[in-house]
């Protein structure tokens, strides 16, 4: 397909494919200029169309900011999923001190492109991945190193100062030159999640906006994905590969299966042959169940609850299908259940100690976190001493 690409300003870029006519707007979700080129881009040209950076779920989140209030806690932690929830959150958070900072609401710039297309009666097309695809192949892409980096990332920014970000450095992170800077640095620290998260979204939102049958469509997306795009376009791209969930690897099916399963055979071997299987047990019981319910304890977790973590940890953490953590967030949500007012405050919450450990919701979800750490130290330690008394 014949591509022709014009820069038209720092933040608009036309592309012609074939005979279609698309109008790359890059933006900054907290940028109120942003928001204001957005209007005025749809305005002007007046398209067949408008396409944004959203999947269904975003869509929703950005129309309903109080969703965080229709969560079912119990839900998230059963399925395994509260990990996702706190890094939505953290982003959530941070997002939101810096809108507020700059006195704009989150998404600010899909909000206005709405706006002004329900006022002009246009079409609109969402043509980013369903988040919880993305989420889903990160995690599959992301090593336990990479992970404890991406969690502690995660953590700082929490208590970040809201002073260290000017309006002026918003504006600078969509100049190319800085985004191609941020994006290469991402891409050191963690590869795998980068590629997931910039560069199969790029191709995604480039093929779903190349298929679209519109003549002329005016396409709102972050600017960090504009590079990308435009490469992206006129290029074969198979989007059914990219909304495939990587079953996991051999070598985590292993470790997951594996290690248990040596820890079994070295009990074996203790009761039936060595004789010291009783010592074996009462070493791995207590060694293991000290440091879950020490992990619990470091979130503050409810007394029940790590007496649970103490009980659990032995056992959860020789079957690969739950954790520790799960068993513990599931006690203390039902003995301390997040109030209303969590949900509402939980993004204020989140940017100072005080608030991460008062908040029910997020003191649950730290006490997964917690709890399986400890779960995890103690596994690789009590191993250690079994191992010793063979």
């Amino acid at each position: 397909m014949k591509k022709s690409v014009e820069r038209i300003s720092q933040d608009i870029t036309k592309v012609i494919l074939g005979n279609k006519e698309i109008i790359l707007v890059g933006t900054a979700h907290v940028s109120e200029k942003s928001a204001q080129t957005v209007e005025s881009v749809i305005r002007e040209h007046a398209p067949d169309c408008v396409a944004l950076e959203l999947c269904e779920p975003r869509l929703q989140a950005i129309r309903n900011p109080n969703r965080w209030e229709e969560t079912d806690i119990f839900n998230v932690i059963r399925s395994g999923r509260s990990y996702v929830l706190f890094a939505q959150l953290v982003l959530a958070s941070f997002q939101k001190r810096v809108a507020e900072k700059l006195g704009i609401r989150p998404g600010e710039e899909m909000l206005r492109a709405l706006a002004t297309v329900d006022e002009l009666d246009l079409k609109t097309a969402l043509i980013d991945r369903e988040v919880r695809t993305t989420l889903k192949r990160a995690w599959s892409k992301t090593t336990w190193w990479s992970s404890v980096k991406l969690m502690c990332s995660m953590c700082g920014s929490l208590f970040t100062k809201q002073n260290e970000i000017s309006a002026e450095e918003i504006e600078k992170l969509k100049a190319q030159d800085a985004l191609t800077t941020i994006i290469e640095e991402f891409s050191e620290m963690l590869p795998g999640i980068k590629s997931v998260l910039i560069d199969e979204r790029d191709l995604y939102m480039a093929k779903k906006l190349s298929d679209l049958p519109y003549s002329k469509t005016v396409a709102i997306v972050g600017a960090g994905h504009v590079p990308g795009m435009l490469k992206a376009f006129g290029t074969e791209i198979d989007i059914t590969a990219l909304e495939e969930i990587p079953p996991p690897s051999l070598t985590t099916k292993l470790i997951s299966w594996g290690f248990p399963g040596i820890i079994l055979a070295m009990f074996a071997y203790g009761f039936v042959v060595s004789g010291t299987g009783g010592s074996m047990f009462s070493t791995w019981f207590l060694v293991t169940g000290i440091f879950s319910a020490l992990g619990a304890l470091a979130a503050l977790a409810h007394p029940l609850t790590i007496i649970s973590a103490f009980l659990a940890g032995p056992f959860t953490t020789l079957n690969p299908t739950i954790a520790v953590g799960w068993v513990c967030g599931l006690v203390e949500a039902f003995l301390r259940k997040p109030r209303v007012k969590d949900f509402h405050t939980i993004a204020d919450d989140l940017s100072t100690f005080k608030g991460l450990f008062a908040n029910r919701l997020s003191r649950t979800l730290l006490v997964v976190g917690f709890a399986n750490i400890g779960g995890t130290i103690g596994t690789f330690v009590g191993s250690y001493k079994i191992y010793h008394l063979l």
